[in-house]
């Protein structure tokens, strides 16, 4: 882990890998100290905001350098359970996206429902969260060309990750399923359905049914 400056309010810590981020994300999650204003994962990097009226610059990074990170620790605590998602796989890019992986149609619905699935960070635009599935492989090339209109509700494949999107958007994923759940309200406390360090199982619902999420 390496520590960078942010301002005066910030440190930023980068990993190498992701796995490394979210075992560092899961450590600052479960010892904190008070000052933490909000802790912000991406791919590669934790942000650590501050209070500097409750915590210095200095502390803050002498509690980062100190952390025990567990490399196979990627378990942030969260107040809730597993979030459970219904889908229609039912996706446009269904089809390809078993092929690219090796997999039959069926296979790759199973493997993708079997699995569960990580909350790694959020991105691309609000309540958009980064799955990650550990030992699974559906490692999956973004389309060539992006569509310009991506339906909210879509299902889909990119990279190490699958994604839910929130609400339309144009976007280059591997389209697999789709779902009613609504991944970004303003009216929830948080907002987000799925926040980082959330665990995330999807559940098949017959194509033109809608599920209920649970979690």
């Amino acid at each position: 882990m390496r520590l960078l400056g942010y301002g005066d309010r910030g440190i930023l810590a980068e990993f190498d890998t992701l796995q490394e981020t979210m075992a560092g994300y899961a450590a600052m999650r479960t010892s904190e100290p008070a000052g933490v204003v909000e802790l912000v994962p991406a791919a590669r990097t934790v942000l650590v905001v501050i209070d500097p009226r409750k915590l210095s610059l200095t502390a803050t990074r002498h509690w980062l350098s100190t952390l025990a990170i567990d490399p196979n620790d990627t378990v942030a605590e969260q107040p809730s359970g597993t979030v459970v998602i219904p889908v229609r796989y039912d996706g446009v890019d269904l089809d390809q996206a078993a092929a690219i992986a090796g997999l039959s149609t069926e296979a790759l619905v199973e493997l993708h429902t079997a699995t569960t699935w990580r909350c790694a960070f959020i991105g691309f635009a609000p309540g958009f969260a980064y799955l990650s599935g550990d030992g699974v492989d559906l490692a999956m090339p973004r389309r060539k060309t992006s569509r310009p209109t991506v339906r909210r509700g879509s299902v889909a494949l990119a990279g190490e990750f699958t994604g839910i999107y929130p609400r339309d958007s144009a976007g280059g994923w591997q389209i697999i399923g789709t779902t009613d759940a609504e991944l970004w309200s303003l009216d929830r406390d948080p907002p987000a359905l799925i926040e980082p360090g959330s665990a995330v199982r999807f559940e098949r619902a017959p194509v033109g049914a809608g599920g209920e999420v649970r979690g």
